[in-house]
């Protein structure tokens, strides 16, 4: 449908989902609905990379033995990270002894790895797949930013990494939430090179996918209870609306962000999420509970993505962005 959206015929489900979150995150509105709520960021780990790893590897069980399967009725895992190198996924797929795909859109993992695991799925080549990625803010912020010992003062533009991971299992058999069909984004870059602004680097690109989806559909926003993108905090969120605005497509009524709710409303938080683990936890927990109870039928997932490095950043780069969606159905 269009040139970027895909369809899929034979309606791929998440039959089950595995969350996990931190003591900061669970302390906000998502918190209530995360399976695994830590009291402590290290996870009992020596280092917070170690806890990131260890975080991915426990919702990527926790979505398998939550359908009732073992690890060996799972033919693929499609998982990404923050980390250079997806150091998390990679060396939480080593446990497993199941067929890896890596993948990396930042931020907008979740939804990249939901389009690849459907469309293995769809297209027969295997049975079941999970799909998952997660985030932690010590590892996150001293990577892309600064040293966390050094204590540098946020800026009003800045969003806080969340510490949470989440993981879907994508099945063609049983009774879930339908993955009906996927728009694969473009990157888009409008200049920013402010590694603090992160809403309003992705802002553009989850407007030129959202855009895209509506143009191959030839659907209307009211076609959906939410219109949901995946961390771009309460600045970001409302530069989309004003952008999508601008172009002739109003998604205001519908559209809610990830960044904007995973946390109580305080100061502290600045513009809200961000993160891999923000639209991952935030899904796999109280979306998709609230679809399986029948509280929403048709959400048009967007996560968004900020494809930068430090080396970039470091060199005087804008920040090229992703967004990727997925229409999910109960």
């Amino acid at each position: 449908m269009g040139n970027q959206t895909i369809y899929f015929k034979n309606r791929p489900q998440i039959i089950s989902t595995s969350t996990i979150a931190g003591p900061k995150e669970c302390r906000g509105i998502v918190g209530r609905y995360v399976e695994t709520a830590l009291s402590d960021d290290l996870y009992g780990e020596s280092t917070y990379e170690k806890a990131e790893c260890k975080m991915l590897s426990t919702v990527i069980d926790g979505a398998i033995s939550n359908a009732g399967y073992a690890r060996s009725d799972v033919d693929m895992i499609v998982s990404g990270d923050l980390l250079n190198q997806i150091i998390s996924a990679s060396f939480a797929a080593r446990d497993f002894s199941v067929p890896f795909l890596g993948v990396y859109g930042a931020c907008s993992t979740m939804a990249e790895a939901l389009a690849v695991a459907a469309a293995f799925v769809d297209g027969g080549y295997i049975r079941r797949a999970v799909a998952a990625t997660g985030s932690h803010f010590a590892s996150a912020e001293r990577q892309y930013r600064y040293p966390l010992e050094l204590g540098c003062t946020r800026p009003p533009q800045a969003q806080w990494t969340v510490t949470a991971a989440g993981g879907a299992l994508v099945a063609r058999e049983g009774d879930g939430v339908k993955i009906t069909s996927a728009t694969l984004g473009k990157v888009v870059d409008f200049g920013v090179t402010d590694v603090n602004n992160m809403g309003a680097a992705m802002a553009p690109a989850a407007c030129d996918t959202i855009l895209a989806h509506f143009r191959g559909t030839k659907e209307d926003p009211e076609a959906y209870d939410l219109i949901v993108t995946g961390d771009l905090g309460a600045l970001g969120s409302r530069i989309l609306k004003d952008l999508t605005w601008e172009k002739g497509l109003d998604i205001s009524a519908r559209h809610v962000d990830c960044g904007e709710i995973v946390y109580d409303v305080l100061e502290d938080e600045f513009q809200g999420g961000s993160g891999a683990g923000c639209s991952a936890v935030v899904l796999n927990s109280y979306l998709y509970s609230k679809m399986m109870a029948g509280g929403f039928h048709r959400i048009l997932f967007v996560a968004t993505g900020a494809l930068l490095s430090t080396v970039s950043s470091g060199q005087g780069e804008s920040i090229p962005c992703i967004a990727h969606a997925v229409t999910l159905e109960r």
